[in-house]
């Protein structure tokens, strides 16, 4: 059976040696991109390999994109590939911050490939050092396996499709509420919001200890802000279409699968400064 969403630490461990599951840390600090590099080469888990966001995850930034753009499919493959992971494949994917620095991003990115065996460890890091699970500092020895992508572009919106959003869509903003009302920006240099869009800050889909809120309670969360709109119609928006994938998987975790990508966001979106900007609570 494949892992889909999440995944627990106990579950993980009990198949780090199955030749089929590829662990990957994706451990990432915006305001110090090589830290996650560095806590990797001082301990990860047993066997996995590290995703850089910039480097690995994302395509190099332009004139025109976002912080994060989407990377080109067939390098993603590649890279895919050389990390062990093939079409039967079951990939893990971890954190430090409860998915939403990077592995909800990796998490994305497998499935708009179109690979859908891949989960995000529930808790990240620190639920597996908790249970008292081992780390490693060794770097795995990989046998390199052929990566296919077949890119789902219908899970994502370009800037363009965002602006021309119809009514009975819903833009999801997954930034923190300050951020949102534009009372502070502290990685942008434009403070506010896409006009229309919905503040629902990731943070708020984790327990206090870091773990994944009970599907029922994600449920009722996004319910609130759903009312009797499909989960197909909602758009996911952030700082640059990272933690936006954070909220998108906790909505399939909930049960309300379909939700889609504005993969650009925020930082896209101000590029243009012929684009409106709101502020305030709506």
């Amino acid at each position: 059976m494949a892992h889909t969403t999440l995944i627990t630490a106990a579950t993980l461990h009990a198949h780090l040696d199955d030749p089929d599951w590829v662990v990957v840390d994706c451990r990432f600090n915006l305001a110090d991109p090589d830290a996650g590099r560095r806590a990797y080469q001082a301990g990860h888990i047993p066997g996995a390999r590290y995703a850089h966001l910039d480097e690995d995850l994302s395509a190099p930034v332009t004139a025109t994109t976002g912080r994060h753009p989407l990377p080109d499919p067939a390098r993603l493959a590649a890279t895919l590939g050389a990390w062990g992971i093939g079409p039967e494949t079951q990939v893990l994917a971890y954190d430090d911050l409860g998915g939403m620095l990077a592995a909800a991003r990796l998490w994305w990115l497998l499935r708009w490939l179109g690979h859908a065996a891949v989960a995000v460890l529930d808790g990240g890091l620190p639920a597996w050092t908790r249970a008292g699970l081992p780390l490693d500092t060794d770097v795995p020895v990989i046998a390199a396996q052929t990566f296919t992508a077949r890119p789902d572009n219908r899970l994502w919106l370009t800037v363009e499709q965002v602006q021309a959003l119809p009514a009975h869509e819903l833009l999801l903003d997954a930034r923190g509420a300050a951020r949102y009302r534009g009372e502070m920006e502290p990685i942008d240099p434009v403070a506010g919001h896409i006009p229309g869009a919905l503040n629902l800050p990731t943070e708020s889909n984790l327990a206090a200890d870091g773990c994944f809120l009970p599907a029922a309670a994600l449920r009722t969360r996004f319910a609130a802000l759903l009312g009797e709109r499909p989960a197909a119609t909602v758009v996911h928006s952030c700082g640059s279409g990272v933690t936006a994938c954070h909220n998108l998987l906790a909505m399939e975790v909930a049960g309300l699968s379909g939700s889609r990508l504005y993969a650009g966001s925020w930082s896209e979106w101000i590029r243009d400064p012929q684009r409106p900007v709101a502020t305030g609570a709506a």
